[in-house]
């Protein structure tokens, strides 16, 4: 499978694998200064590239980096981001500083993975009847104790 990345802005960096065992490519911060995100803040930030994806079988999906998460708060504001096969436009990342303490986001700063994951496009059945199950319509907990 082949990934059409195309840089929107010189500054932009193509997303990069860490390791050969990376499922998802790091994303980076194409800003020309620092951004902060005081505490409970949310911002956009661009990566200055856009995708193609190869059909309409595949989806690209942006998701938190743990580092980020983990150590300072800072996770996606709409909690995976899904960039579907038939967008062009620039890829741009949700934050939000869920911390007490302000965090500044740096050019070229890692902000995001993508992972790029088929997508299985369902037929729909409307119908009046579902099969039963053990749990049937059990909610929240319901497999618990």
């Amino acid at each position: 499978m082949k990934l059409k990345i195309k840089k929107l802005h010189e500054n932009a960096i193509i997303p990069t694998r860490a390791t050969n065992g990376s499922a998802g490519m790091d994303l980076y911060a194409c800003i020309s200064e620092a951004v902060t995100l005081d505490a409970g803040e949310r911002k956009t930030i661009p990566t200055g590239i856009s995708i193609e994806l190869p059909d309409n079988g595949f989806g690209a999906f942006i998701f938190a980096r743990s580092g980020l998460g983990i150590k300072h708060g800072i996770s996606l504001s709409n909690g995976v981001g899904v960039i579907d096969s038939d967008y062009r436009g620039e890829i741009c990342v949700g934050l939000i500083n869920q911390s007490n303490r302000s965090y500044t986001v740096n050019p070229n700063d890692r902000i995001a993975q993508m992972v790029i994951m088929p997508v299985c496009i369902p037929q729909i059945d409307v119908t009046d009847d579902l099969s039963e199950t053990q749990r049937s319509s059990g909610g929240f907990g319901s497999t618990g104790k």
